[in-house]
């Protein structure tokens, strides 16, 4: 009796110990992480690039957008890697050039997607001792290799295609399965309105996570159509040129207001990087306006590319300032690692560059000089202010964008060295990349060649004639 309860003794001080230990361990890691931010990531969907209050909307309500604009800081060169959804979504979360892994065009096929041997921001961050969560759009493949809890994510709530209704579905056996909500590998239902449903499991999840550092990749799909908002804010909007882009965008704004307000309420906001921007230009089918742009989504004119785009991080970043250096969206992914704290070198170099030094000063200048986008039969190249656009079988374009912005004036034949330079540049590019694992359907060839050659030559783009 005497020896069990030597023996009991003894198991109660083991287990002391190693509760101690672990508590130490854990209270260690905690200390570790204490300083690391935390990051949310915040994707709109085909919104024009006027329309927001901090980009000179009149007539679209964005006040908490705006607040964040106006606490952060706004890049006015600021571009995505694609035109479209799914090329610019892959550059965005792996840091590189997505043409470079053949995700070149829209709309993956089923068994086809991001490739697998690429590491995205989530598979960084999970690894560092983040908790991580996508809420909304993926677009980024529809079978199990390609799923968001594959590539990085603890958490997906959200669809798989690239839209859906933003109500649920009324018959849901009538409706492709990449367009239903999973929660992480299960089927999920949602009451409302999803715009609203994607901000509040956002919030859950920093509820669920506030004790240590987390990432919300928060992709919404709006305002991509389909043109549906709820019929209040189609009521406050009533009367509007655009009323269901306008309430669509005022639903959006609120959504992200609340997830500001729940950082606030747990004093989170001055540690956590915000990102905000759009994957891609205003579509010509919401009623986007892109203006003083030239060209739309699915076009490689500025129009198609060039996105809001804010930075804000209390602790480290001065506000309410303007960032005119060229910039891309593939510098989210080196700017989280810098600010995370990741050293570790990685199995495929990024193409992004960290901003963080651009933006506490410690830099001057551009992040980028040059930057390149292709897609198919359209390729174009930046290279400080000068900008070159090339369509297959008809040839070039170049702007000087510092004195023409909307990009109607060729100067090729005056500044020839200079064109010569920028066709070679992105000919070199061109031989780095690989060629693309899947087209897009031979309707959206044949629309978006013509578009692009109209656009060239300064023609109306001839939008409903295709």
């Amino acid at each position: 009796m005497i020896e069990l309860k030597k023996a009991l003794a003894i198991i109660v001080i083991v287990l002391s110990v190693l509760s101690a230990l672990s508590f130490n361990q854990q209270s260690s890691m905690r200390e570790n992480n204490s300083d690391k931010p935390n990051i949310l990531l915040i994707l709109a969907d085909d919104a024009g690039y006027a329309d927001f209050g901090f980009m000179g909307s009149k007539d679209m309500l964005t006040p908490n957008i705006d607040l964040l604009a106006a606490q952060g800081v706004v890049f006015t060169d600021a571009h995505v890697t694609a035109t479209v959804c799914s090329p610019s979504r892959a550059g965005l979360i792996t840091g590189r050039y997505q043409e470079r892994f053949g995700h070149e065009c829209n709309i993956p096929p089923y068994g086809l997607g991001m490739d697998t041997t690429e590491v995205t921001l989530a598979n960084v961050l999970k690894d560092a001792g983040y908790a991580t969560a996508i809420f909304g759009k993926w677009h980024l493949g529809l079978s199990p290799p390609y799923h968001p809890c594959n590539r990085g994510f603890d958490e997906f709530f959200g669809f798989l295609a690239g839209s859906r209704y933003y109500f649920p579905y009324k018959d849901t056996m009538k409706v492709a399965k990449e367009r239903l909500i999973l929660h992480n590998w299960e089927r999920a239902g949602f009451d409302g309105y999803l715009t609203d449903v994607l901000g509040e499991k956002a919030i859950k999840f920093i509820d669920e996570n506030k004790k240590q550092p987390f990432f919300i990749f928060l992709s919404f799909n709006a305002v991509h159509t389909p043109m549906q908002a709820k019929d209040e804010d189609l009521k406050k909007f009533e009367g509007h040129a655009r009323q269901k882009l306008a309430a669509m965008t005022w639903s959006l704004d609120e959504a992200i207001g609340n997830v500001f307000n729940k950082l606030e309420v747990e004093g989170l906001m001055d540690n956590t990087l915000i990102f905000f921007l759009s994957d891609n230009g205003g579509a010509t089918n919401n009623q986007s306006s892109n203006i003083p742009l030239k060209g739309f989504k699915g076009n490689n004119f500025e129009g198609g590319h060039r996105v809001p785009f804010i930075v804000k991080w209390n602790n480290k970043i001065k506000g309410n300032e303007k960032f005119e250096g060229l910039t891309s969206s593939l510098d989210v992914f080196a700017t989280c690692m810098q600010a995370a704290g990741i050293k570790k070198s990685l199995s495929k170099p990024l193409d992004g560059v960290s901003l963080l030094p651009y933006l506490t000063e410690e830099k001057e200048g551009n992040p980028h000089q040059k930057i390149f986008w292709r897609k198919n039969f359209t390729d174009a190249s930046r290279d400080g202010d000068y900008k070159l656009i090339g369509l297959k079988d008809f040839g070039y374009r170049m702007y000087n964008l510092s004195n023409d912005l909307g990009e109607s004036k060729d100067i090729q034949d005056v500044q020839q060295a200079q064109y010569k330079k920028m066709q070679f540049d992105l000919e070199q590019w061109e031989e780095q990349m690989n060629d693309p694992l899947w087209l897009e359907s031979e309707f959206w060839q044949k629309r978006v060649y013509n578009i692009t050659k109209n656009l060239m030559e300064n023609k109306d783009p001839g939008i409903n004639k295709h």
